[in-house]
């Protein structure tokens, strides 16, 4: 049986796939509107809880993107996209250390969030009842 860690890295690795192959060639790099748009589908609330004061999703997003590029080729391999989730989830760790509460994102962490990636997110924390 695998570990909600084991789930959440296939998730990561096949959200990558589904958009750095979406446009002929396939390349199996993210340009930044494919970055942006797999942001934008799959994490805007998230990104809405990350993001600092008084910036847009899409200046949130320009940065991540910016940062992560580290060639300056404007397209991310893997590992550059790798860099940009260390990134997020390092402002999302900051952030619920500002707030004074465990970070939620604004939900409860024992429910599913119907992306079917053919997991639950529940993370086994104990913030309620476990499924």
């Amino acid at each position: 049986m695998k570990t909600d860690l084991e789930h959440a890295l296939e998730c990561v690795v096949n959200i990558y796939h589904q958009y750095a192959v979406r446009n002929p060639p396939i390349d199996d790099y993210l340009n930044k509107f494919e970055f942006s748009k797999l942001l934008k589908e799959t994490a805007k609330p998230f990104l809405h809880n990350t993001m600092p004061p008084n910036t847009s999703v899409d200046d949130y997003i320009s940065k991540l993107f910016a940062k992560a590029d580290r060639n300056h080729d404007g397209r991310l391999k893997f590992t550059e996209f790798l860099t940009t989730l260390n990134l997020v989830v390092i402002d999302a760790h900051n952030r619920s250390h500002e707030s004074g509460r465990p970070w939620t994102h604004g939900h409860d962490h024992g429910h599913d969030h119907g992306h079917d990636h053919g997991h639950s997110h529940d993370h086994g924390h104990s913030h309620g009842p476990q499924k």
